[in-house]
């Protein structure tokens, strides 16, 4: 049984899903311009350059035109759109970032401890905290369980075995844990986790990456649940120079 979040840790919830939805946004808009210039033949054209606007004036189609008059505008009111999201990004990150730096009853320092940590930057801080581990787990499997991280038992007669992560959690942390989980590998090569992880690839002549970094990101959850919870440092872990 999970218990419930008081309306100001559920309104803390907000930041981090709200700058998903935009960030979906700014690929959606960057892609539609590049895609009515790449109908011209124009590829090299970054919408979200400083200079975007003095370009579309440069810019020539593949048979040497000048844009038309209506497809300029349409570009142009498609950067005004990338513009205001880009303003509003900055804002919510502005927002996120005093949530889980300053001390305050809803985000305690055990939220910005978490930046100590190499490759642990302030949007991983905020979604890690804010989803999961300002809750109360009683062991590592409720963690797990409640990211879908843990394994799912079968049994037939006088077969027992596992059958993968259930994935009846919450699917934004673990999409989170599992792209953490390969940011570890690379900012925390020399961690016992990693270690693990490379040991256990070997054993399996380099396959079956994808069910062992599943498996390293469940690691990697408990390790920093007992690390906000307990203080324990994860084995092996580089934390950052002040």
């Amino acid at each position: 049984m999970v218990k419930l979040l008081s309306p100001e840790e559920e309104d803390n919830r907000r930041i981090g899903r709200e700058r998903k939805t935009l960030i979906a946004e700014r690929v959606f808009h960057v892609n539609r311009i590049k895609g009515l210039l790449f109908t011209q033949g124009i590829r090299e054209y970054e919408p979200v350059n400083r200079d975007q606007r003095q370009r579309l004036d440069e810019l020539r189609t593949g048979d040497g035109r000048p844009l038309s008059k209506h497809l300029k505008a349409e570009v142009c009111r498609e950067l005004d759109r990338l513009e205001l999201i880009l303003t509003q990004i900055k804002a919510v990150e502005a927002e996120r970032d005093a949530l889980i730096v300053q001390e305050t009853p809803e985000t305690p320092k055990e939220a910005g401890a978490l930046l100590g940590i190499r490759g642990i930057g302030p949007e991983f801080a905020t979604i890690l905290y804010t989803e999961s581990l300002l809750r109360h787990f009683d062991n590592r499997r409720q963690i797990a369980s409640y990211a879908g991280l843990a394994p799912s038992p079968w049994q037939s007669g006088n077969v027992n075995r596992e059958q993968g992560v259930s994935k009846a959690g919450n699917p934004r942390l673990r999409a989170t844990m599992v792209e953490l989980a390969w940011l570890w590998l690379r900012h925390q090569p020399t961690s016992t986790l990693s270690c693990w992880f490379k040991k256990r690839i070997a054993q399996n002549g380099g396959r079956l990456k994808k069910p062992m970094i599943v498996a390293l990101a469940r690691k990697l959850l408990v390790a920093l649940w007992k690390y906000v919870s307990s203080g324990v440092v994860i084995e092996g872990a580089i934390m950052k120079t002040p």
